[in-house]
């Protein structure tokens, strides 16, 4: 059986969910899941949908062509389309911090994640003993003003030699260049607190306490050449009081963190992350 998942936008008409489940249904389909959005200020048309294939000669080259056919021009339609089965490899980028990395791990170890992790990079050797924990292979890679280019260079080889999908800062203490970020659009996830732009530096949970925040969040998005304000897929928060200390703070924004990274990237390796400029349609 082959499963496919088709990630439609295009200008919002009459018909269109009609037109294409027919399509769908004409090539053998049967479509096993089925969601829609309609933004109306804009007037743009958002679709996602599963459909199995029972034919052993079916071919997903070959529908992609007729699909393309008879709907981008006349549609102006923009679409993905995805091999539901494939399972999609990850290479996590990390630095010292390792509650992200751990996290990630242990939900992969565990089935909740379905990926493969073949490859951890790092610009510090601290958590090599995690990856042989989990018996993945660890490259050190150290990242400095005069060496950030070469770096990046070797980084770029390493992660097409091993046909990676996607790439997640895990708490990757380094900003990566316009240069790397354009060769992986739509697939670098990076996961940071919510404090952005107010409390910035390195000790932002300290300067949250002093202010006295009552909440404290994490957010994960698509990065992009403008350094965290790229497209938006999850964000959590939780609240918080004159009781708490900065390591309570430090502590919650952690777990928050931990969290909201593993349903980004759960929504992003299912499917279910439409980019839009530079927003997002997260389908349920």
């Amino acid at each position: 059986m082959q499963k496919i998942t088709l990630l439609i936008n295009c200008p919002d008409r009459k018909g269109i969910v009609t037109t294409i489940t027919q399509f769908i249904l004409e090539k053998q389909g049967n479509i096993v899941y089925l969601d829609q959005h309609v933004d109306r200020e804009e007037r743009v048309f958002f679709m996602r949908v599963e459909a199995e294939f029972d034919e052993p000669d079916f071919s997903l080259a070959q529908f992609e062509k007729q699909f393309v056919d008879q709907f981008e021009a006349d549609y102006q339609l923009k679409y993905q389309l995805y091999d539901a089965l494939h399972k999609p490899r990850l290479a996590l980028f990390v630095s010292k911090y390792d509650h992200c990395l751990y996290d990630l791990l242990g939900r992969n170890a565990s089935g909740e994640l379905e990926v493969e992790i073949p490859l951890i990079i790092s610009n510090h050797p601290d958590l090599e003993i995690v990856a042989k924990r989990f018996d993945i292979p660890f490259k050190h890679i150290p990242v400095t003003k005069t060496t950030k280019a070469a770096a990046e260079a070797e980084q770029i080889r390493i992660i097409r030699d091993n046909k990676i999908d996607l790439i997640v800062l895990a708490r990757y203490m380094q900003i990566v260049s316009n240069d790397f970020v354009s060769q992986f659009k739509h697939q670098i996830i990076n996961i940071h607190h919510s404090f952005l732009p107010a409390f910035i530096g390195a000790k932002p949970y300290h300067a949250a306490f002093e202010r006295g925040v009552k909440i404290i969040g994490a957010t994960s998005h698509y990065v992009t050449a403008d350094l965290d304000e790229g497209p938006i897929i999850e964000q959590e928060i939780v609240r918080v009081s004159h009781v708490h200390s900065v390591q309570d703070f430090i502590l919650k924004g952690r777990d928050l963190e931990k969290v909201v990274l593993a349903r980004a990237i759960k929504a992003h390796i299912e499917h279910k992350v439409l980019v839009y400029g530079n927003k997002t349609v997260i389908f349920a």
